[in-house]
Order: structure tokens, then C-alpha cells, then sequence
């Protein structure tokens, strides 16, 4: 027999909908006017009212962590499937271009969410150099990055880069222009070696 509309099942299938919109609202809201972005807008956009916001994240913090937590899954899912493209370099190339787009976005969530106590589970640093490393260890086997370029070299100039543009008109555009800069001196020393 099928669930009935208020059934159990069913109302938990629709929360987590809800929530799922709820997060990626947030994430194109703080995009465009950064971690203290309207709640009111984040509810509008995902189409659910202010209640339902407040009931699935009980502060802003808890907002903000989730939205950071989905992007940070989704730049280790990124590096995951990349592992399998036949080119290291262009694959540690490609997820540096994506670590950037994602901090040219991300506008303010880190700082906003210092002294939060969030998940200990959640150490979006880690999953980050983790993620990193592979793609990094995969391109020194290769020869297509030099063995002395460490991971904390290359995100050390993702995150330059991030800071260097996210004041500017349109961060995503300059700092995919100077990734790709970095790229090519990163690849063309390995070669050079």
C-alpha cells in the first residue's frame, strides 16, 4: 500500500527536500551578498517560508556550516572523480580552477562562522589538503608537476588568489584568469625539470 500524503515517510522525504533547497538558496545568496545575506531571501528564493527556515537551522551558523559542508562534499567528490581523467596535471588543474570558484563564492563563511561550535566530525581544511594531496601525488608520479611543489604550495595560492579578487567587480572571472596563469607556470616548470 502506498504512503498517504501525511505519512511518516512522506513528510520526512519533503523536510529533507526542503532543506536540500534551503542550503542551495543560501549558497547562491552568499554568493552575491556574502555570509550575512538575508534570511527572509534565502527563504524566498528556496520557496519555503521563514518558519520552515528556522525550523531546519536554528541560527545562522547552523546555515552557514551546512552550505559550507555541501560545498566542501562537493569539491572532494570533484577531486575523487578526477583521479580517473588521463591527464594528472590538467585533473589537479581543473579541481584548483573549481577550490577557487568555490572561495570566489563563498564570500565571508569562514570568518562568519569563527567561535561557532560546529561538527567535530566536519574538518573542511582536512578534506580539503586530503582531497589535494591525491590529485597532487597523482601528478608528481606523472612528472606533470614537479616533485619539490608541495599541497600546501598549491592551495596556498588557490587561497592567494581568492583574496587577491574577492573585492573586485567580478571575482569568479579575474581569478579564473590568474588560476590559469598559476596553472600554466605550474605545469610548465614540472616540464622544464
Amino acid at each position: 500500500m502506498g504512503e498517504t500524503r501525511s505519512s511518516p515517510g512522506r513528510r520526512r522525504a519533503d523536510a529533507r527536500r526542503n532543506r536540500d533547497k534551503l542550503v542551495a538558496a543560501a549558497g547562491a545568496v552568499i554568493a552575491e551578498a556574502g555570509a550575512e545575506a538575508s534570511l527572509e531571501e534565502i527563504a524566498r528564493r528556496a520557496g519555503v517560508g521563514s518558519a520552515t527556515l528556522h525550523r531546519h537551522f536554528g541560527s545562522r551558523a547552523e546555515l552557514l556550516e551546512a552550505v559550507l559542508h555541501d560545498r566542501v562534499q562537493a569539491l572532494c567528490a570533484r577531486a575523487e572523480d578526477l583521479l580517473a581523467e588521463p591527464s594528472a596535471g590538467t585533473a589537479l588543474v581543473t579541481w584548483l580552477h573549481d577550490v577557487v570558484a568555490h572561495a570566489a563564492t563563498a564570500r565571508g563563511l569562514g570568518p562568519a562562522l569563527t567561535g561557532y561550535e560546529s561538527d567535530p566530525e566536519f574538518s573542511p581544511h582536512t578534506m580539503i589538503q586530503d582531497a589535494a594531496q591525491q590529485l597532487l601525488a597523482r601528478a608528481h608520479r606523472e612528472g606533470s608537476v614537479a616533485p619539490t611543489v608541495t599541497v600546501d604550495d598549491v592551495l596556498q595560492l588557490a587561497n592567494g588568489i581568492s583574496l587577491a579578487t574577492e573585492s573586485l567587480p567580478d571575482p569568479a572571472e579575474r581569478a579564473d584568469m590568474l588560476m590559469a596563469l598559476v596553472a600554466d607556470g605550474l605545469l610548465r616548470r614540472a616540464a622544464s625539470k
